[in-house]
């Protein structure tokens, strides 16, 4: 029963490769693969040529409520905080405040603090009350569409819900689901002076004439 044996089962998908499970947990790659092969020695995983399955679903079980256990007891990391929607097996996609925040590789925060620090994700619509009740057993408030108050809410980090009923659009960014470059750089220019910084940064690292392509559109508008 080891933390991040627990890790590596919850956030596993099936088909997953090493290296976005490292990538979702956060941990060297070189540290999964041995874990992975000790899993897989016991039964709890299978590594096939389509990728890396869980096979003992009783022992996926009793990870997540060791990890729900071990992560209700302390305050919650910001590090933590995009681990733990891994490990509730439903698909989600990083949005609002956190697509800039996973576009710019963590290089752009915006009005979050230590104490207050909500975290944006797309969910299926049919998969709102299961959210709600995953994130309950790690002691930690979710709220549906809106941010809450500060007050409103126990302990600094806390997840904000964006249902979608048409499908959730995702790509990959370290080891994250965020939503497409080209949303996310919608939503911030509804909000451009708060998001000028994580535009440059798109622009120059993602080669975006943001300024030409945003400023044709709203002209043909």
């Amino acid at each position: 029963m080891d933390a991040t044996a627990a890790k590596i089962v919850l956030a596993i998908q099936r088909g997953d490769s090493i290296n976005r499970v490292a990538s979702k947990i956060g941990v060297s790659y070189s540290w999964v693969y041995d874990w992975i092969e000790r899993l897989e020695d016991t039964k709890i995983i299978a590594a096939t040529d389509s990728g890396i399955q869980i096979v003992d679903h009783e022992m996926r079980q009793q990870y997540a409520e060791m990890i729900a256990a071990l992560y209700s007891r302390d305050t919650i990391s910001q590090e933590d905080a995009y681990v733990i929607p891994h490990f509730a097996g439903m698909e989600f996609a990083y949005t609002e405040i956190d697509a800039a925040y996973v576009w710019t590789h963590g290089g752009y925060q915006i009005a979050r603090g230590h104490d207050d620090y909500p975290v944006f994700i797309e969910v299926h619509d049919r998969d709102v009350e299961r959210w709600i009740a995953f994130f309950q057993q790690f002691g930690v408030d979710t709220t549906i569409n809106e941010r809450p108050d500060a007050s409103d809410v126990d302990g600094n980090v806390h997840y904000v819900l964006f249902p979608k009923t048409d499908g959730i659009d995702a790509e990959w960014v370290d080891g994250n689901p965020v939503i497409p470059l080209d949303d996310a750089v919608d939503q911030m220019m509804e909000n451009r002076p708060a998001y000028e910084p994580a535009l440059e940064i798109i622009a120059d690292e993602y080669d975006r004439d943001i300024d030409a392509s945003h400023h044709s559109a709203m002209s043909a508008d």
